[in-house]
């Protein structure tokens, strides 16, 4: 068997590259990483509250909080208090917060498919659906047993 260097270090310098190049994109539609997350996260997704929209795009939920204040301030998101716990907040993202999502994603998807334009289709098919199926595993089944 040939010697192959681990999985995350093969893919953090690609992660690194991605994100710098997404970094640019985002700042240009005046959302951070973390605010393409909520609203990437509430555009898939079902209204949700803010601490399970935390965990689920794996955020503290009190440092995501001056993220949705700035999400909600420039209209992206709105935040309404839970008729079933007032202490609850049910988000949602705005028709704005919908289109500057799926601008900033086509600007990011445009650049992926031109790095993924360097492999043969089919090995460009199977390593999108590689990466999908590992990324849908559970950290548990990526940690395996303690």
């Amino acid at each position: 068997m040939t010697e192959r260097r681990d999985l995350a270090a093969i893919l953090h310098p690609l992660v690194q590259s991605l994100v710098a190049a997404e970094l640019p994109v985002l700042a240009a539609h005046g959302i951070s990483m973390w605010g393409y997350a909520v609203l990437g996260a509430l555009d898939d997704r079902s209204v949700r509250t803010q601490s399970a929209l935390a965990e689920a795009i794996g955020a503290d939920k009190t440092r995501i909080i001056s993220t949705l204040d700035k999400l909600q301030h420039a209209g992206l998101i709105s935040r309404e208090p839970d008729p079933g716990d007032r202490r609850a907040r049910i988000l949602a993202i705005t028709d704005e917060g919908r289109r500057i999502r799926r601008s900033v994603r086509a600007v990011i998807q445009a650049n992926e498919d031109r790095l993924l334009a360097r492999l043969p289709a089919a090995d460009r098919q199977g390593f999108l659906r590689a990466v999908q199926m590992l990324s849908e595993l559970s950290r548990e089944d990526v940690v395996g047993p303690s």
